[in-house]
């Protein structure tokens, strides 16, 4: 119990000091000690963790419930005057619903309500604990190179860096209690910390689009927060459980209404159509920011709790919709990647379509497809970080985050080209997790044997296919070269050390965690499913082999990716079929006229724009969504 208090409260610390201490050379010192810390401790509580069996522990509550209270009214105060005073009303409207019914809760029914169990933790909450020490971490430690370079290219914004590394800490300890909580109040508390922390993060240059962009995000995330504050006055005033580990066994019929009430929840904070717009919006926030929501915390919040309330959906009407959500947005999303060109609108929409997977999974709820999304959120919590650090360096050095700007990267930046590529890679060829898992779920569904499963594995084939064709075309950038000779970049000398660690060392864990794959799934993942399903579930034999061979093409892939040269490139001309060419790839064309060969993606637009799919997403969504609400209430 004494490590996961720790991990809970120790961010706080350097969150205090940070924003109490404004110096650059103690913000360096306390954010690198901080994310060691953490770090180790994540890694400690996964020693402790190997081999032992799910604990659980209980604290005094009454101080801690109070305080949980009054933090919660003080919030509550801040967002209803944020909303007036920026006149988005509905933000207000919804915090106010919020409180008056937790404020209910509080009055007339938390004196009759007995929590035994206030924290746990479990295999899956290791898992979490990790991403969340050390790849959040990580990220606080590049904030500290890319935050200096940021306000070194905007000088007309205010530098407000102690806050913003205090928000950031903050969101870490919000992270750890969310994952450590069997108290259904304790989870909503933390819950809502992260709102609130994102709000504040996304709306940080305090630009009109950055505040209102950060409403967005507010307004759906605290539609989210109604909707489990709901689920909660639901079970008080039903006399029901508000421990989650005992929630996940309670009979069907008495607890279906808040399950389906807290699957909304998680459907919002994972930004699920119709909601994927606010994770867009957060694209306006510095790269941290967008690494940190995209990656390893806030909307890993949302997967984590389905994943939490996978067992009680199982095999009834209302996981069936969470399913079929999850599935429209993981194949509209990857759709609407083609047509985007800016790379963070593309990570954006390849979140948000792997965040569905994840929740496709969950809707299903079987020990496979569960198996399967615990992996999706693993690999992908590494390996989108490490794409979307990797993008904020890229812009600031050639002040653009367009791919098609991002051709001769091996010549100009080999180092940042080569993470580049294997972040990429670890989204979608075989060597890597990602594609190992998406197998893994489609077999899941196979299994399953209902209307949904030909419905589901369709949805994943074709928005998998088109996943390869959006990651191709960006890979096929980064290692193309339109010049006869490219020197390396100098600005590549002027990334600061913060940036290089953090992406190396993300560059690392995305190759390492494959290597780990089959003792990641034996230590942690297996005996989890074994826990919360009553039998074992062990790899085949054909998953060994496919980690074998995942094992030696993922040595092979980085260790070709190298450049032979470290200082100059040459490129040899390009066939042209025939056609005479000339220096500075130029080609005789059609009637006598001399063009230029150009290396461009297709991006088409006409059929994969964002305003078509988009709509149509939200309707469906929210139709289905309703249909949810209905089946729960019947």
């Amino acid at each position: 119990m004494e490590t996961l208090i720790f991990l809970v409260a120790f961010p706080l610390l350097p969150a205090a000091l940070l924003l109490l201490v404004p110096n650059n050379g103690v913000r360096n010192i306390v954010t690198r000690g901080s994310f060691a810390v953490i770090a180790a401790a994540s890694v400690y509580l996964l020693w402790q963790g190997i081999g032992a069996q799910p604990a659980f522990y209980s604290l005094e509550a009454g101080l801690i419930d109070e305080g949980m209270f009054v933090i919660e009214v003080f919030l509550s105060a801040l967002i209803f005057f944020l909303g007036v005073k920026y006149r988005n009303y509905l933000t207000s409207v919804f915090v106010t619903l919020q409180f008056a019914l937790m404020a209910v809760y509080e009055f007339v029914y938390a004196p009759g309500v007995a929590i035994e169990h206030n924290l746990f933790v479990d295999k899956l909450s290791i898992i979490m604990a990790l991403i969340i020490g050390i790849i959040g971490g990580l990220i606080c430690v590049y904030a500290l190179g890319y935050m200096k370079d940021f306000h070194s290219h905007h000088h007309d914004m205010k530098d407000n860096r102690p806050f913003f590394f205090f928000v950031l800490f903050v969101f870490l300890s919000a992270m750890f209690g969310l994952v450590f909580s069997n108290s259904l109040l304790w989870l909503f508390f933390f819950w809502e910390v992260t709102t609130i922390c994102s709000f504040l993060l996304i709306g940080y240059t305090k630009t009109p689009e950055a505040t209102r962009n950060a409403f967005r995000a507010l307004v759906m995330n605290l539609s989210g927060g109604l909707a489990f504050a709901g689920a909660i006055f639901y079970l008080a005033s039903q006399g029901l459980t508000l421990e989650l580990d005992k929630l996940i066994t309670s009979p069907h019929g008495l607890v279906m209404i808040p399950v389906a009430l807290m699957c909304f929840a998680g459907i919002t904070k994972s930004a699920q159509m119709p909601f994927s717009s606010w994770l867009l919006g957060a694209m306006v926030a510095p790269t941290p920011t967008s690494a940190l929501l995209h990656s390893s915390t806030m909307v890993k919040a949302g997967v984590y709790l389905a994943i939490r309330l996978a067992p009680v959906i199982s095999g009834t009407y209302v996981g069936d919709m969470v399913a079929l959500v999850g599935g429209v947005t993981f194949l509209l999303a990857a759709f609407m990647a083609i047509s985007q060109s800016n790379a963070k609108r593309v990570l954006a929409y390849s979140t948000i379509s792997n965040l569905g997977l994840i929740i496709v999974c969950a809707g299903i709820g079987t020990a496979p497809a569960i198996w399967a999304g615990i992996f999706l959120i693993i690999f992908h919590a590494i390996a989108k970080s490490l794409l979307f650090l990797c993008v904020g360096t890229i812009e600031h050095r050639i002040g653009s985050r367009d791919i098609e700007a991002m051709g001769n990267m091996f010549a100009k930046m080999p180092g940042m080209a080569v993470m580049l590529l294997i972040g990429i890679c670890g989204m979608f060829i075989a060597p890597f997790g990602m594609l190992i898992s998406k197998w893994a779920a489609i077999k899941a569904f196979l299994d399953v044997g209902t209307l949904m499963s030909p419905i589901l594995i369709l949805i994943l084939a074709y928005g998998s296919a088109v996943t390869v064709f959006f990651w191709a075309k960006w890979m096929g950038k980064i290692i193309s070269a339109n010049t006869l000779f490219a020197p390396r970049d100098p600005m590549n000398d002027q990334i600061s050390w913060d940036e290089w660690f953090s992406e190396w060392a993300h560059t690392v864990l995305t190759v390492a965690i494959c290597l780990a794959f089959p003792l990641v799934s034996q230590w942690l993942v297996e005996p989890y499913i074994a826990g919360v399903y009553g039998k074992d579930f062990d790899l085949t034999k054909s998953m060994y082999m496919i980690t074998f061979i995942m094992v030696v093409m993922v040595i092979l892939v980085p260790a070709i990716s190298f450049p032979s040269q470290r200082n100059s490139y040459a490129f040899g001309t390009a066939y042209m079929s025939g056609r005479n060419t000339y220096p500075g790839r130029v080609f005789d064309g059609s009637i006598a006229t001399r063009k230029q060969a150009t290396l461009k993606n297709y991006y088409l637009q006409s059929f994969f724009g964002e305003d078509k799919f988009m709509k149509l997403g939200v309707v469906m969504c929210s139709c289905i969504i309703l249909i949810m609400f209905g089946v729960a209430f019947i």
